[in-house]
Order: C-alpha cells, then structure tokens, then sequence
C-alpha cells in the first residue's frame, strides 16, 4: 500500500471516530470520589457520636429520676389532709387512694353537710397516733413534688387500706390498679365514711373546683392543715357583690372560690364584715 493510502486511510478512521463519539467513562473523578468517601465517613462519625449521646442523656435521666428518690422513711407524721402526711419536713402522699379535700363537703345520710375532707383528717391523725412512727416506701412523686408512697403504722396495719375501708378515702383505680377495691367494696356495704350518703369523688371535686387545689399553700387557705377553720367562702357574684358562705348553707359546696376574682378565704364572720362581705341569705 502507498503512502497515500496510508494516509488517507488514517484520516477516515480519524472521521470515524469524531462522528460515534468515545464512550464516556462510568468512572467518577478522583477528587469527587474522595469528596463522597470523605462525607461518608464524617456522616458515620456524627450519628454514632448522637447514638450514644442519646443513651447517656436517657442513663442520666433514669439516673437522677432514681435519685430523687429517697430510700424508706419512719417517723413522726404530721397529718395535712386525709391522704397527705409530713415527716421530717417532706410531703408524703398516700399510693393509690384519694380522699377528701380540706375544703370538701358532703352529704351524711338525713343531706345534711358535712365538712368530709377535715373529717377524714381528723381520722387519720386518731389512727397514726395510737401506733407510732409511720414507716413509708416511695414509688414516685407527684406532679406537685411531693413523695408517693406506701405507708404502714408501727404495727404493720396499711394506712391506705385502712383509709379506704372506713369509708375516709377511695380506691383511686387510675394508680392503685384497684388495689383497694376489696376495702372500699366493704365500706360502701357497711355505709361507713362516705358512702353513708351523697359525696363527690374527690378527683371530680377538684376538677370542678379547681385542678390545682391540692397545690394551693393549706397556710394561705387556712384548711387542709389538721384542725383549720378558715372555712368561710368570700364569694364574688357576677354582679360584683360580695358574699360570704358558712359551712352548711344551702349554696356552700356548690361555691367555688377563684383567688384571681378577688375571692378569699374568712376564718371568722367578723372578719368577712370587715372586709365587706355580707353574709349569704341561705
């Protein structure tokens, strides 16, 4: 083959070749491969770094939930209300039962009022003292930091159970898991406490009158502490006169007192006077 053949030969397969094309390469670059590689590992690096600071976040929750915990208490207790002791300057209220508010008035068997919650107080405070000191384990505390426990006199006898089986306190099915039905089944047979006539159970009582009742200070209302008497309703009426309700009026449990309203508590008549309340008709 000539030299011009040769060439001309060259030049048309060089015209091939412009016209298919090169396959393009499946490869990346090496710098955009290092850039992937690099992403990738700093990507594993983070999420093992936020797995386990996760689990020493939820460890360290667990940790200081458990701590807050004390271990079991004995002592000399200080009755609050009918389900709520003091020891030692803590707050201890009874697992898995509800009784009364301070400020709670039911009906005894002939509808007449009744102060329900300072009687169940009252009960409690007889029963503690003739076995002394309380021992209490805790399983929590509420959401207004005080400890919840089981507690038992000196001579071993549950005070919830006993609570609940004189008709002074409920069985509370959302916590006790109905724990205490049996009692509460043989008081409410036998008419004790509460069921000798009409009452409110207690969590309806406070949603009615106010969910937050059992974090009101018993100092600044003057009941709930055993033996208060700062009972007198100060009731502002929607007009804006200023009526005070004694215990056993016919509108009594049914007042609701609303500190934001300027409503108030009275420990006497005299007091409420002065104050520029008027007693209620009836």
């Amino acid at each position: 083959m000539g030299k011009a053949n040769r060439y001309q030969g060259a030049d048309q397969a060089n015209r091939w070749r412009k016209r298919i094309g090169r396959r393009p390469s499946r490869r990346l670059p090496r710098p955009i491969l290092g850039l992937l590689f690099l992403s990738v590992g700093l990507l594993a690096i983070a999420t093992t770094q936020f797995v386990v600071e996760r689990a020493d976040a939820v460890q360290s929750t667990i940790t200081n939930w458990t701590e807050q915990l004390p271990g079991p208490m004995r002592g000399r207790a200080s009755v609050i209300d009918g389900d709520t002791v003091e020891i030692a300057g803590q707050r201890i209220r009874f697992n898995g039962i509800d009784a009364p508010e301070g400020r709670q008035y039911c009906d005894d068997a002939k509808g007449f009022e009744y102060p329900c919650g300072r009687r169940a107080a009252h009960a409690l405070d007889k029963f503690l003292a003739t076995s002394r000191p309380l021992h209490c384990s805790f399983v929590g505390r509420d959401p207004y930091g005080r400890l919840v426990g089981n507690c038992d006199r000196a001579d071993g006898r549950s005070v919830q159970k006993w609570l609940v089986e004189q008709g002074y306190a409920l069985d509370w099915p959302r916590y006790s898991n109905g724990a205490f039905a049996p009692e509460q089944a043989t008081a409410k047979a036998a008419h004790r406490g509460l069921w000798q006539g009409r009452f409110d159970q207690p969590w309806d009582w406070r949603a009615t009158n106010g969910d937050n009742v059992e974090a009101v200070s018993e100092q600044s209302t003057g009941v709930g502490l055993l033996g208060g008497s700062c009972n007198i309703k100060g009731n502002v009426s929607s007009s804006g006169e200023r009526i005070y309700h004694m215990p056993g009026q016919k509108y009594y449990s049914r007042t609701a007192i609303s500190t934001g309203k300027g409503e108030r508590w009275f420990c006497s008549e005299a007091e409420a006077r002065s104050a520029g309340w008027r007693k209620a008709r009836r």
